[in-house]
């Protein structure tokens, strides 16, 4: 049965003596008030919150959260009331666990349509209000599909459903790659068990073959880093996660032979200079794949990822992928927004001073949470729009193009010149007559394609947009701007 020093060898922050009293005092509080009570499985209750806090230690976040784990089904399952766990731990802490029990009460499948609207719209603003929330709740849903099996066949397909559909793409936008992974393999075992089989048998099978390849290849590169004086802090191989892979495999016909990233070597550096010098260095030892060099350094990903990824030519022929980064950029691919919550040393297991050049930042400060909190106000009570918005500006992939001048612009894929326009100034956008992508005049209803460069052509004469614009725009802020100038209130569309 996990216990208190689980949690205490998970948490990666310095455990301080406050913070330790603080998960101490919420532990045996926790404990007392779900004394005698059973989960579905025939486990002692209790088992569950410990798992989702050491969860939550585990992926960075503060004592205070943590403990926030610990309580989380107090006052819905126990006889301790809000107000008496607010006394005892304070409003903070007590904030986070009526936020945690309020999305409990969410059933985000299974219920009318209004109902579900609502109920997303419900876990949003939570998220717009404090994303540490919605993190417990990621972390509760992750010991929950841990533990699914327990359930009745119906109520696992429903939440395993749920799981794949909400939680997985909010862990993905977050950046907490691990918990994405996890919740979609889990996902995918409950809802289509023959596939995640087939999936899971061909990956043991390849890795079993090309084992002795990354292997050597690990060894030959980490001889020719050391004699060339890089610093590396880590290197090994990872494999894909099952649903990922299953993805992929859908597009490459079934055939695992042509997956090249089954296996990925990760080389951790302490610098981005030493990524660099890393990338020549494994592309002096192995000819590289053509068009398979993808520098998310650079250009990372929409939720914040950074590495260098490279296809090579390893040993005996195999071919391998290898990723570069840095040990900040591997924590962050990790966690995510959780990063966020780190300080700048850790007190075990190496890697001090991690974030030396980067204070802790806080949550009201991020970005991405900032621009969640502007499109709930901008989208008020709307239920077409919030789920059009939920669709396209959350859970839809997203992809970078640049301005003549070389600031990057994030939009969802699919979105069109218009929207480009919009996202760089309302001005420029009421004010565009066409658009050059990659030099060439395309129209203002052509998609817009990652990587590229486009120009928004404008004229002072436009004197605003055009109504046919709100049939091809993408993104609620076009749409927003559109209808502002318009002074329409339209309904929007419903695909």
């Amino acid at each position: 049965m996990p216990n208190l020093d689980d949690i205490f060898n998970a948490f990666r922050l310095p455990l301080t003596p406050a913070r330790k009293k603080l998960i101490t005092e919420a532990f045996e509080f926790a404990k007392q008030a779900h004394a005698g009570q059973k989960r579905k499985s025939g486990e002692d209750y209790i088992i569950h919150p410990i798992e989702t806090a050491i969860i939550i230690a585990g992926i960075g976040m503060g004592s205070k959260t943590v403990s926030a784990g610990l309580l989380h089904d107090v006052p819905e399952d126990t006889t301790v009331t809000l107000k008496e766990l607010e006394k005892k731990f304070g409003p903070e802490i007590a904030t986070l666990v009526d936020g945690i029990t309020k999305l409990g009460k969410i059933k985000l499948r299974g219920e009318k349509e209004e109902n579900y609207l609502e109920n997303l719209r419900k876990m949003f603003l939570a998220m717009a209000a404090d994303i540490r929330v919605v993190i417990i709740k990621l972390a509760d849903r992750l010991h929950n599909m841990r533990t699914l099996g327990a359930l009745p066949l119906e109520k696992q397909e429903r939440i395993a459903r749920e799981t794949m559909e909400i939680f997985a793409p909010i862990a993905n936008r977050l950046g907490i790659g691990e918990i994405k992974g996890e919740l979609e393999d889990l996902s995918f075992k409950h809802l289509d068990a023959e596939n995640y089989a087939l999936t899971q048998n061909l990956s043991r099978q390849k890795l079993k073959e090309g084992a002795k390849f990354v292997e050597l290849a690990i060894a030959e590169l980490r001889t020719e880093l050391k004699q060339a004086g890089i610093d590396v802090k880590e290197i090994g191989g990872r494999a894909k996660h099952i649903y990922r892979l299953f993805r992929k495999l859908q597009t490459h016909d079934m055939d695992i032979n042509r997956i090249y990233d089954l296996v990925a070597i990760r080389v951790i550096v302490p610098e981005v200079a030493d990524c660099y010098e890393t990338l020549g260095i494994v592309h002096k030892k192995y000819h590289p794949m053509v068009g398979r060099i993808k520098d998310y350094i650079s250009l990372p990903k929409p939720n914040g990822y950074q590495s260098i990824h490279t296809t090579v030519f390893g040993p005996e022929g195999k071919i391998i992928e290898v990723q570069i980064r840095t040990q900040q950029m591997h924590i962050e691919a990790e966690f995510g927004i959780a990063a966020h919550w780190f300080y700048s040393e850790r007190t075990k297991g190496g890697w001090k001073s991690l974030f030396q050049k980067k204070k802790k930042v806080p949550e009201k400060e991020l970005r991405w949470v900032q621009q969640l909190r502007e499109w709930q106000h901008e989208i008020g009570q709307d239920d077409d729009e919030f789920v059009r918005g939920l669709k396209i500006e959350f859970f839809k992939n997203h992809i970078f193009a640049f301005t003549p001048k070389g600031d990057i612009i994030n939009l969802p894929e699919e979105s069109s010149m218009i929207d480009f326009a919009y996202a760089i100034h309302s001005q420029v956008g009421d004010h565009a007559t066409g658009a050059k992508a990659d030099g060439k005049m395309v129209p203002l209803h052509t998609f817009v394609r990652n990587g590229q460069v486009i120009e928004i052509l404008t004229s002072k004469d436009r004197k605003g947009p055009s109504q046919d614009w709100l049939t091809f725009s993408k993104t609620s802020a076009a749409k927003s701007h559109i209808r502002k100038f318009l002074k329409l209130d339209l309904p929007t569309d419903k695909k």
